[in-house]
């Protein structure tokens, strides 16, 4: 593979890691988006706040004393990270467990649930897996060959993509041993509902016999 071909693999896996959107939220509300994310694995957020502006009918890139509250949970929901920051930011936290992330903004304003009407829309993109070439290298970015420096880069991403595979064959063989078990306890309860059935049939056949004996039917 040649290495331009790889760089362009390597860029077409990056943008499927790569989840940009924007969205519309309240003043005092929060909103978290659910990222399922590897250990070991770093992920990058860049977030920008607008105001809806009356007057201007649009949105505006200012507002004062308003700014951006990030909270990072683990997938037991336990806070991994909680940072405030302006109305522009960027986020980097390291996943300790495989699993469901939630990353949950609420804008920090100082007014009052009550008096807090300001409608925002929030750019966020969030990138999962961008490891960033080790500093040597950056460095020295300048006096190497740029195949140098991009094959270095190219290691550290496909060592992501082999993470990234391992984690998902992880989810299929855990998948695949609920789906036994549960198919292993349909099994078996039909089998004890069968012989309930079964037993039950004996039973009113027992009574039946016994019952006709008594009238002297038999």
């Amino acid at each position: 593979m040649s290495i331009k071909k790889s760089i362009g693999f390597i860029l077409s896996f990056n943008i499927t890691l790569s989840s940009a959107m924007f969205f519309h939220m309240g003043e005092k509300e929060e909103k978290c988006i659910i990222e399922d994310i590897p250990s070991d694995t770093i992920v990058t957020g860049y977030f920008k706040m607008e105001v809806w502006d009356v007057s201007k009918q649009g949105f505006q890139n200012s507002a004062p004393n308003l700014g951006m509250t990030v909270i990072v949970r683990h997938p037991d929901s336990e806070i991994l990270m909680t940072k405030k920051y302006d109305l522009e930011g960027k986020f980097t936290f390291t996943s300790e467990s495989s699993g469901q992330h939630f990353v949950c903004l609420e804008s920090n304003s100082p007014r009052l649930a009550v008096f807090a009407g300001d409608k925002l829309r929030v750019h966020l993109d969030i990138q999962v897996g961008e490891h960033p070439v080790d500093e040597s290298a950056a460095q020295a970015q300048d006096t190497v060959k740029d195949v140098k420096y991009t094959m270095i880069h190219l290691t550290e991403q496909l060592k992501h993509i082999n993470s990234q595979q391992n984690y998902q064959r992880e989810r299929e063989e855990t998948f695949r041993q609920t789906s036994q078990d549960t198919n292993g306890n349909v099994f078996w309860w039909a089998i004890v509902q069968t012989i309930m059935l079964i037993t039950v049939g004996i039973w009113q056949m027992k009574q039946m016999k016994e019952f006709l004996i008594e009238k002297k039917l038999v």
